[in-house]
């Protein structure tokens, strides 16, 4: 079974609207590595009784590597995103097995 990651993005400032635009480049993104599924994914299932969608529930991708260079693919090709212009500042969480990245 491949590795699956959880990923979530944050950028000072930005309202759900905005997050979720920012997620959904991203995952465009990381579809054109060759060794990642990137999908939507919550890291943790809603509340019961939740009527609408978080900030962090929009923010958030499962990805599934394939194959060994999966993991590094993704960290290049986030911190390469991140690095790219942008006002203000973002950051990603990066979880794998438990085991905790933060760019």
């Amino acid at each position: 079974m491949e590795p699956t990651v959880h990923l979530t993005l944050a950028e000072t400032g930005s309202d759900q609207a905005r997050l979720d635009q920012l997620t959904r480049l991203l995952r465009e993104e990381l579809h054109q590595l060759d060794l990642v599924d990137a999908r939507p994914g919550a890291s943790q299932p809603p509340p019961a009784g939740a009527r609408g969608v978080d900030a962090h529930t929009v923010s958030t991708l499962a990805l599934t590597l394939m194959g060994s260079g999966g993991l590094t693919g993704v960290i290049t090709a986030v911190r390469a995103w991140i690095d790219r212009g942008h006002e203000a500042p973002r950051s990603i969480h990066l979880e794998v097995d438990g085991d905790v990245l933060e760019l």
